[in-house]
């Protein structure tokens, strides 16, 4: 049994942290699964920990190692739409202390399957624009910001920025091979699905209503298409309670959301090779 966990959208909370961590110390998963969102929002108080990563998550995740040894977990990782792209190279940092993978457009080997990592979503309303594409062209929603207007904390390729999509990134990442034993680790959920649910009804902006899908149309379009093993995503946290699910099957493949607006951390725990016996554990 290969037992996982999935986690998404901690927000540099502290108590979601140790409770994660403690989860780990109890349950010994073999994978460890961070879906975006890592980090403390920068306008947020983070006086306690003025470097998070450095200050707080590598410490916390190396006295994990060194409490389990050779049961410590593989951990891999991606960013999220919040988390700020200029901080990238401290969680590459701590990939080469064998604390954890950043696999953000790379595809691993883990438990013989492929593990496949991707950060971007699309135009939000939101000013920061690091891990924001446009989804199948320039087409933004009412009320959102394209990614070319928006902030960026690195330097950016005007171009790429204007013609690059989330369709023609998945087109690069994935070609042309099976996925029939592949997981896909995405921030962004599918759109029109379970997990995309955002609170937008009755909601208007200009006189047009708004969307209350705010999922990439591209990512749903490769699951059904590509079909591959397993999902994983988050983003949206109120989805789950207004949908009341956070799994959903697009044909054959299991797509779960570990996106969570309550008090709990959401710790998704799967086996790897019996996905429909996946639990949702609020700790």
């Amino acid at each position: 049994m290969a037992n996982v966990f999935f986690v998404s959208d901690l927000h540099g909370s502290i108590s979601w942290y140790e409770k994660l961590l403690k989860t780990i110390r109890d349950e010994l998963p073999s994978l460890v699964l961070l879906g975006g969102d890592l980090l403390p929002h920068p306008l947020r108080d983070s006086s306690k920990y003025p470097d998070f990563i450095l200050d707080f998550l590598r410490p916390k995740f190396m006295e994990l190692k060194q409490t389990l040894g050779t049961k410590y977990p593989r951990v891999m990782l991606i960013m999220g739409n919040d988390d700020y792209k200029s901080l990238e190279h401290d969680l590459i940092a701590g990939g080469q202390a064998q604390l954890w993978e950043y696999i953000h457009f790379k595809k691993k080997s883990v438990l013989d399957h492929t593990l496949a990592g991707y950060s971007y979503v699309p135009p939000t309303p939101f000013q920061l624009k690091d891990w924001e594409r446009y989804d199948v062209s320039r087409f933004v929603d009412p009320g959102c910001v394209s990614p070319e207007e928006g902030m960026h904390s690195t330097e950016t390729d005007v171009d790429k920025l204007r013609y690059s999509t989330i369709q023609k990134d998945l087109e690069a990442l994935f070609h042309e091979e099976d996925l029939t034993k592949t997981i896909c680790l995405f921030h962004a959920p599918p759109y029109q699905t379970n997990l995309d649910r955002a609170d937008l009804d009755g909601k208007m902006i200009d006189h047009a209503p708004l969307d209350v899908h705010v999922g990439s149309i591209a990512i749903q379009r490769f699951i059904k298409k590509r079909q591959p093993w397993i999902t994983l995503h988050g983003h949206i946290h109120e989805s789950s309670r207004i949908t009341g699910e956070w799994r959903e099957m697009i044909g054959d493949t299991y797509a779960f959301s570990a996106a969570y607006e309550g008090p709990e951390l959401s710790i998704i725990n799967f086996d790897i090779d019996n996905p429909d016996q996946a639990v949702r554990m609020l700790v």
